[in-house]
């Protein structure tokens, strides 16, 4: 791999560490040459610290490591994207993040449905929306729902309409993620139990 350790003179390329599964960036670090080449032996994601002018291991004394998963390196060869799967919060302050957000699994547009999801269940009794009105009715009628809404699934399934079936799944998904809600679950529950699943 070829990086430009001499770019910046000082013998230091950024380093961007990010966690394999969720995604989400949770600190950014300075690697010389040794920093790296310690990095790619141990597996422990490793730095140079500027403040100390030393190498040194993430969760060399809180146990907190970071473990390699993946690096590369841009297209300018001077900074690394360093994916790795955290032992403990990355932040010397205790957070996942050095931005004091949580290290959560985001399906984008998927999770802000679910956030409204939840927000129409808290509020059933007072709001007056068609999410709010099926949590009012039980969990026997978003059963329901879900059911009816796979049996026109299938049905398109079975037709040309792209559009149709389209429409039938997006409702089918949204349902599905109502009765989760129903049961105490999100996206993410299933996610785990899938990737328990993978061999």
């Amino acid at each position: 791999m070829k990086i430009d350790f001499d770019k910046n003179n000082d013998g230091l390329v950024p380093a961007i560490i990010q966690d394999s599964e969720t995604k989400n960036i949770l600190m950014l670090g300075y690697m010389n040459e040794e920093a790296y080449q310690k990095t790619i032996d141990t597996k422990k994601v490793t730095f140079f610290s500027r403040t100390k002018q030393r190498l040194w291991t993430k969760g060399e004394s809180s146990g907190n490591f970071l473990n390699l998963v993946d690096l590369k390196i841009d297209c300018d060869y001077d900074t690394f994207l360093i994916q790795v799967n955290p032992s403990g919060p990355t932040c010397h302050k205790g957070d996942d993040t050095c931005w004091a957000q949580e290290n959560t699994q985001s399906y984008g547009f998927i999770s802000t449905l679910e956030d409204t999801i939840r927000k129409r269940k808290e509020n059933a009794s007072s709001e007056s929306s068609y999410v709010s009105s099926l949590f009012s009715k039980g969990i026997n009628k978003i059963a329901q729902k879900v059911g009816e809404e796979a049996v026109e699934t299938v049905i398109e399934a079975k037709d040309n309409n792209d559009d149709l079936f389209l429409n039938e799944s997006a409702d089918l998904l949204f349902h599905y993620l109502i009765l989760l809600q129903a049961k105490g679950f999100q996206l993410n529950d299933i996610a785990n139990v899938l990737k328990q699943r993978q061999k």
